[in-house]
């Protein structure tokens, strides 16, 4: 019976580890860039702390507009507020009056 033994190769050798290396790389990379990485996390905190903000103001927005509407409400109507409003939608002054017009704010 002849067998024969082949005398391993430095490329044979190196099949392996290299294989090994190209997985751990590939794996690395996407655990830093990828969609649930490293870096994508630093943008999403970002974003979650740009929202927060952008939510306060929202937020602080609302609580104005309920305000004055609580001055529109019965048993609370001031009459200058009423007065106010009637005349902003209606488009109407007196003939003595002075109107002064203030820029609106824009967010």
């Amino acid at each position: 019976m002849w067998t024969r033994q082949h005398k391993q190769t430095n490329a044979g050798r190196l099949i392996v580890p290299s294989l090994c290396a190209l997985f751990l790389s590939y794996f690395g990379y996407h655990a830093y860039h990828g969609a649930f990485g490293i870096n994508s996390k630093a943008k999403l905190q970002a974003q979650v702390a740009g929202l927060q903000e952008q939510l306060a103001s929202v937020k602080a927005r609302r609580m104005e507009i309920e305000q004055r509407v609580r001055l529109l409400h019965d048993g609370s109507l001031e009459k200058d507020m009423l007065d106010e409003q009637a005349r902003r939608t209606l488009n109407v002054t007196s003939a003595d009056e002075l109107v002064i017009m203030l820029p609106t704010k824009s967010n």
